[in-house]
């Protein structure tokens, strides 16, 4: 027994400390744009991304500055190498020869080299392009944010948009469960027939259906705002905005009269970068084609001995420097060369190409941004408009039902348009918040 109760005690204590390891979030869609572009796994790696080209950049500019290397050396001669020289040296026989051994059987070398590249056009070029790296890699930095946007937008809308939908089914509910109890009352009396509460039996199960449903998509819109967020799954999460506060901040017609600067949007950028690419790609090119000159100062030490005494003060060692210059000058590669370069200016060509695409593309999709966001704001007052309708029709049909003037099948039609009525609203609200992004990004709005 008292193991049990241990056992019981132990095991409340896991559920405590998993529930306070358990961390809360409550963030409004600012909030929340600003923690996923801080935290989200695709900007992370964006930022990494950024890291890495300044070190590729520090990396290429390194090959231009002094370079200095060390090496040591021990050769063993177990078995010394030997040279055939005439006898008659050695007072031998003429015309015969001699083995003789050259060396020692230990050697060894230390040196030290200090070289310097002076001149070679295709650093030049490398330098250029470890910039042009850079941007590209930080160009793609801002498109990832722009992107975590737009998705944090449409996300942090859908949580929003099934909670209204969840409020507005169950009130719904409550409203036809307490018809359905009055219209049961009624048919006891023998007033009404027995289709009527038949009938709104019907209509109940697919709200209870629909709801059910609503819920579900909840959680799944929820656990998808958590993942581009950065946040556990099993973390709690709140949102402090509202579906009809939030469309009524992104009413701006002003944002339709902007004018479309193509040079400020991220993909016409990283287009010029491209192209920029291409242009040092034929630099390079053509930067083979010129001599390169470069420079080392070699200082060492050699010593020798037929024992290993390297280490000791008697060993002797001689001491030797010398400095060279290397030109290495391209004369004839077969139009290898040449090859390259016509290669690297097609590549070019098409990069111009792309880009002329790119604004092409970009123009339009501002003009159909606008178009859709301007239809966005038309059909937010027209559902307004039909939602209103809607409910006084809707009404209507619950007044005469009552009096039986009506059949709940008049009563069912005007509630199947009433319902649809909601959610076209909310859909229409959702609808400005999204196509506002959209054209938002397109502009390079933060």
């Amino acid at each position: 027994m008292k193991n049990k109760i241990i056992l019981t005690l132990l095991l409340f204590a896991s559920i405590l400390q998993a529930q306070e390891q358990k961390e809360s979030y409550s963030f409004s869609l600012k909030q929340a744009i600003e923690h996923a572009i801080q935290n989200n796994y695709s900007v992370i790696n964006a930022n990494r991304d950024i890291e890495a080209a300044k070190q590729k950049k520090w990396e290429t500019t390194t090959i231009g500055l002094p370079q200095i290397n060390g090496a040591v050396g021990y050769v063993n001669n177990f078995e010394l190498q030997k040279s055939l020289i005439p006898a008659e040296i050695f007072g031998g026989t003429p015309g015969t020869f001699q083995e003789v051994a050259f060396g020692t059987k230990h050697s060894m070398n230390a040196s030290a080299t200090l070289s310097q590249l002076i001149f070679d056009g295709s650093y030049l070029v490398g330098l250029q392009s470890a910039k042009t790296y850079l941007k590209i890699s930080e160009n793609a930095k801002v498109k990832t944010a722009q992107e975590i946007k737009e998705i944090v937008v449409n996300s942090y809308g859908n949580v929003l948009l099934a909670d209204e939908s969840i409020l507005i089914l169950q009130k719904n509910k409550g409203i036809l469960e307490k018809t359905l109890s009055d219209t049961k009352e009624i048919y006891k009396n023998g007033l009404i027939e027995e289709e009527n509460v038949e009938q709104l039996q019907i209509t109940l199960s697919s709200i209870n259906s629909s709801l059910e449903n609503v819920k579900r998509q909840k959680t799944i819109a929820n656990d998808m705002l958590k993942l581009i967020l950065g946040i556990n799954l099993e973390n709690q999460l709140s949102l402090t905005d509202k579906l009809e506060n939030l469309t009524l901040s992104n009413l701006d017609l002003a944002v339709l009269r902007e004018e479309f600067n193509v040079t400020n949007n991220i993909d016409y950028q990283i287009g010029q970068n491209l192209q920029t690419s291409k242009e040092l790609l034929l630099k390079l090119e053509k930067s083979k084609a010129l001599p390169s000159l470069g420079a080392a100062v070699n200082f060492g030490y050699n010593a020798f001995g037929n024992e290993f005494q390297f280490f000791t003060s008697n060993q002797k060692w001689l001491n030797y420097s010398n400095l060279g210059i290397n030109l290495n000058v391209p004369i004839f590669s077969s139009f290898g060369r040449s090859s390259r370069t016509q290669q690297a200016k097609i590549a070019l060509e098409q990069s111009k190409t792309q880009l002329t695409e790119t604004e092409q593309k970009l123009r339009l999709q501002f003009e159909k941004s606008k178009s859709d966001y301007e239809f966005s704001l038309e059909q937010l007052s027209t559902s307004k408009s039909n939602l209103n309708l809607a409910e006084r029709i809707e009404n209507k049909n619950q007044i005469k039902f009552t009096e039986g003037l009506s059949s709940s099948f008049d009563l069912t039609k005007a509630q199947e348009q009433l319902y649809s009525a909601q959610q076209n609203y909310l859909q229409a609200m959702l609808d400005v918040i999204n196509k506002r992004a959209s054209l938002e990004k397109l502009l390079n709005k933060n």
